[in-house]
């Protein structure tokens, strides 16, 4: 069964984005609270659905739910930018996105804490979703509002899908 690579080498970074140091996923995972940074795609089709991706049972956070288009680690020593655009053309094997800065924030659980950098783009094109993934779809906004609350959506996809498309 695959599984994430507790290896992995994130920066530590403070919430202006500041490169402090650097750990391992596994130390960023553990509860120790280290901030580092992640990128999100929300992707929307030209009828204004959004598309979700679906977390495979083997990751160590939120198994099984549905999450963000596209979400990932940065890479110590990598942009936001060549992140996202990594992230995008791995998750989901798009290279023709044009992502859009939405905004950034902290994002804490019981066991990690991130600096959430958010994109949107509107994208028409073919998605073919990697092993990494459990699949994805698009979803309609009022799918996607009727399903908050019920343990299917990943809680930081729901408080950011909240904030950023709340009122929308």
């Amino acid at each position: 069964m695959k599984q994430d690579n507790n290896k992995e080498i994130f920066p530590i970074v403070d919430e202006q984005g500041n490169v402090t140091g650097s750990a391992t996923r596994g130390e960023c995972h553990n509860g120790s609270k280290m901030l580092h940074p992640v990128v999100h795609l929300h992707i929307f089709d030209s009828q204004g659905r959004i598309y979700l991706q679906q977390r495979p049972l083997w990751k160590d956070i939120q198994p099984g739910k549905w999450d963000t288009a596209v979400g990932g680690h940065v890479d110590y020593g990598e942009t936001i930018e060549a992140a996202l655009i990594r992230e995008v053309r791995e998750e989901l094997g798009v290279t023709d996105v044009q992502p859009c800065f939405v905004l950034r924030y902290v994002f804490e659980s019981e066991r990690e804490k991130e600096l959430v950098h958010v994109f949107r783009a509107i994208y028409d094109g073919e998605i073919v979703p990697s092993d990494e993934l459990d699949g994805g779809r698009f979803w309609s906004m009022e799918e996607v509002r009727a399903t908050i609350g019920k343990e299917i959506l990943t809680p930081n996809f729901e408080q950011e899908f909240m904030r950023v498309f709340g009122d929308k």
